[in-house]
């Protein structure tokens, strides 16, 4: 098969209706309070050319509010980091502090 047999993003091909505009579905998701967030801390090497990075994931809420939550765990532990695919990525070991903060900010169910 060749490259231009791609799936197209909507079932529709055409409409002769000139005040047709395809449904778009956004999904709003509300950011969940800290005491019912269940937060997971882990650390991982893999994919990472051997360096150690601590993740936070199983946050559930708009984007602003996780990349808000990173800045602050960057803060804390002073360290670089980023926030991609719904993980929170610190640098280094930094389960016990990141875990620590977790807990001062009302995020009950972390887990380690």
């Amino acid at each position: 098969m060749g490259k231009n047999n791609k799936q197209l993003s909507t079932p529709f091909v055409y409409s002769t209706d000139p005040n047709f505009k395809p449904a778009v579905e956004e999904e709003i998701v509300e950011t969940l309070m800290p005491a019912e967030q269940t937060l997971r801390v882990i650390l991982e090497t893999k994919h990472r050319a051997g360096k150690t990075v601590t993740i936070v994931y199983g946050f559930v809420g708009k984007e602003e509010d996780m990349i808000a939550l990173g800045k602050s765990l960057k803060n804390h532990c002073g360290t670089g980091g980023s926030v991609k695919e719904g993980e929170i990525i610190i640098q280094g070991d930094h389960r016990q502090k990141v875990f620590q903060f977790l807990k001062q900010k009302g995020y009950n169910k972390a887990k380690l």
